[in-house]
């Protein structure tokens, strides 16, 4: 543990000396002394501004000016905000500072002439402002781990996966114990693991552990780790042991989930107890990130049930949704969208012509070119297949039936069934928009031969700025040997 630093501000020598020789042997909680000093005001600013972190200021009111410390102690409290550090005003000259005003004036937490300032009375007037001092740190320190611990639940359950909640979980602890002026979280090393089908797997990882996500902890970790996680798995709670933390957690739906700390041993009660606080939050953010996943996995069948009825009714297109969303999804990512919702429109891409279940087959399986009135009767199921989402308010639901009614709209407005122009058009269903044209063409159709690639692409350059996006464009023709691979994977 650091010693408590002690500033001595006075423009005598002497007093230094003194002072040093007579609290040398000083100690407080097992913590000695670390004495700074300072001969004149200009230096104790800069002292106090080195050092927030000191404890006590021992401060000479006359220096170089007759009022240099009471000016350094408004400084410390009206400048610096610093209302930690205790403030022992020393005078050799008492009628010039009057003791109630400057006490009340200046904060001041003990006001002394230096004749008064014998042995026994130095030690006790030191001893006295720690104690004040250590009682502010702890106050504060709870202050500020309960509002990291709200904080951070909070972002938490705003985690969709449970990689990212299980990171989460590392990154805050590790954020609340930042408390600790000695700054231990640098050497920790931790992981969140996972139960999965009888074994616990690690899902998040820091430190030496960085490396073993995805692992199973039996084959990841030496026998003096596995110890104290079958200590916690024995006993079914969480466990302080030497200097090793683990939580052991388990939610309402009976997943069991484990989180170990390593390097806890300079950890204080109070922030065991911070950490204790903030776990019984876990167990809840685990059942959340549970329930969101239940119901996007509930979403994720119903529009795979619906993808499945949209190829039943056309076999040739067996294939057809499942390479427009990877289309759109690696098209997104090109895009600079945000990978959660890059992934959104991979799940709904595959939901863009759910509204032919509506259209007559007479139309929908003609061999051969429609005609202009058979064309107007099959552009409804862009409509209708945003009927079917749109009641919804779902994110996910939502984001179909953006892709449903927009997908045959034109960058130049020439585009149906609105007639949107340039970026009126989301980017989802200009995304699916391109994807579908490509994919639609680069394969064998009822009414149509398959397309070779490279006119499909001649055409899709041709239309740069008329039917698609040009920066889409753009980044079609950039990332056309992984567009190109995929559509060969997936092959009807």
């Amino acid at each position: 543990m650091k010693d408590w630093k002690i500033i001595i501000a006075d423009d005598e020598p002497e007093v230094h000396n003194v002072t040093r020789l007579v609290l040398g042997d000083y100690s407080f909680e097992e913590r000695g002394l670390e004495f700074l000093s300072a001969y004149s005001g200009v230096e104790a600013r800069l002292l106090l501004e080195k050092n927030p972190d000191a404890a006590i200021i021992l401060l000479d009111v006359v220096m170089e000016t007759d009022d240099a410390g009471l000016q350094i102690a408004r400084y410390i409290r009206q400048e610096l905000k610093n209302n930690f550090v205790r403030i022992i005003l020393r005078t050799g000259q008492p009628g010039k500072a009057p003791e109630k005003k400057v006490i009340i004036d200046y904060d001041i937490n003990e006001y002394k002439e230096k004749t008064e300032l014998t042995v026994q009375k130095l030690f006790t007037t030191i001893t006295t402002a720690l104690r004040s001092y250590r009682d502010l740190r702890i106050i504060e320190k709870n202050r500020v781990g309960l509002e990291q611990i709200i904080r951070s639940s909070g972002k938490l359950f705003e985690r969709q996966s449970l990689k990212e909640f299980a990171e989460g979980v590392l990154t805050q602890l590790i954020a609340i114990l930042r408390l600790d002026e000695d700054a231990m979280y640098i050497k920790f090393s931790g992981f969140s693991a996972l139960k999965s089908n009888g074994h616990f797997m690690v899902v998040a990882g820091t430190g030496k552990y960085a490396n073993s996500v995805n692992r199973d902890i039996k084959t990841s970790f030496d026998e003096e780790a596995l110890k104290y996680l079958n200590m916690a798995i024995a006993e079914k709670q969480s466990v302080f042991v030497d200097d090793v933390y683990v939580g052991y957690f388990v939610s309402q739906n009976g997943s069991k989930n484990l989180l170990y700390l390593k390097s806890c041993q300079n950890l204080t009660s109070l922030d065991k107890n911070l950490i204790r606080i903030f776990s019984s939050n876990v167990a809840i953010a685990f059942d959340n990130i549970y329930l969101n996943r239940e119901i996007v996995e509930s979403h994720k069948e119903m529009l795979l049930t619906l993808g499945e009825v949209v190829e039943h009714r056309s076999p040739e297109v067996g294939k057809h949704v499942q390479r427009v969303a990877l289309f759109s999804y690696l098209l997104a990512v090109k895009a600079g969208l945000p990978k959660e919702d890059a992934e959104l429109l991979r799940l709904v891409a595959p939901m863009h012509d759910v509204g032919k279940v509506a259209i007559p087959d007479s139309i929908l399986f003609k061999p051969g070119r429609l005609t202009r009135e058979e064309f107007d009767k099959i552009k409804p199921h862009t409509t209708i297949g945003y009927d079917i989402f749109k009641a919804s308010k779902r994110k996910i639901m939502k984001a179909a039936a953006i892709v449903a009614m927009q997908h045959h709209e034109h960058w130049d407005g020439t585009g149906y069934p609105n007639g949107l122009k340039g970026e009126a058009i989301h980017i989802f269903g200009r995304i699916v928009g391109l994807a579908d044209v490509f994919d639609s063409l680069s394969h064998w159709r009822i009414y149509k031969e398959k397309w070779a690639i490279n006119r499909v692409v001649k055409l899709i350059a041709e239309e740069k700025g008329h039917r698609f996006d040009p920066a889409l464009v753009d980044l079609f023709m950039g990332n056309l040997d992984e567009i190109v691979a995929i559509n060969e994977k997936y092959g009807e």
